[in-house]
């Protein structure tokens, strides 16, 4: 059974034939790109369900071909590079990036990797459900945020965090409990990448809403 298509944008032929070697054993269809200015058609024509995202392309870096790809998207995204060092996986994720995997990999954790991405995706089902937080609005059904009756974009990690916290307005969440909750029970990463989207969600909403941080817990959203 075919599980939707999948975007694999490498620039080295022999690992994108691996990763679609790989991905299709596991019933994925899999569309290849060799170049950052090929993703944008690539994702219109094919409308793949996840994007396996080199960083170091010959054309435009995997970090810009992201941004741009957030700010009309929140298609998942899977970066795959030789690049390792913390601030690179900070950036990544602050770009809206849902996962990290470094060169030399194992296609094996690569494909468990996309399949838990596309868990977490799949299991943020739309609904008709609205929460209120001061002037703030999460729309559940559109997967919306709005300050006033303007809309702000957020990507679908950082939408899901918000409304995890909205919906336990002045509970103590620890970071391990928000993984849990937002990431799922088998994400494979760490807790920096709490705090990173925390931070990028504090920038968007300014003074809309207030999340505090609590020293030796993690997060508490203010519902006032």
């Amino acid at each position: 059974m075919e599980r939707g298509t999948i975007l694999v944008v490498d620039d080295e032929p022999n690992i994108a034939d691996l990763v679609e070697l790989y991905l299709r054993r596991d019933g994925y269809r899999v569309v290849k790109a060799a170049s950052g200015e090929e993703v944008a058609g690539a994702v219109t024509s094919h409308r793949p369900r996840l994007v396996v995202l080199d960083v170091g392309l010959p054309d435009i870096d995997g970090l810009e071909v992201c941004r741009r790809l957030r700010q009309t998207s929140s298609i998942p995204v899977i970066f795959l590079t030789a690049r390792d060092t913390e601030i690179d996986r900070v950036l990544g994720l602050e770009l809206g990036a849902d996962d990290y995997v470094t060169k030399p990999f194992s296609p094996p954790e690569l494909v468990a990797r996309v399949k838990a991405v596309l868990r977490r995706a799949d299991g943020a089902t739309p609904t008709a459900e609205l929460v209120q937080v001061g002037a703030v609005t999460i729309d559940a059904g559109r997967r919306e945020v709005r300050v006033g009756e303007e809309p702000v974009a957020f990507t679908g990690k950082e939408f899901d965090l918000l409304k995890f916290l909205a919906e336990r307005p002045g509970l103590a969440m620890s970071r391990q409990q928000i993984l849990d909750g937002v990431w799922g029970h088998d994400w494979y990463g760490d807790a920096r990448t709490v705090d990173v989207h925390i931070a990028q969600v504090r920038k968007k909403l300014a003074e809309s809403v207030r999340i505090d941080t609590v020293r030796g817990v993690g997060y508490r959203l203010d519902p006032k």
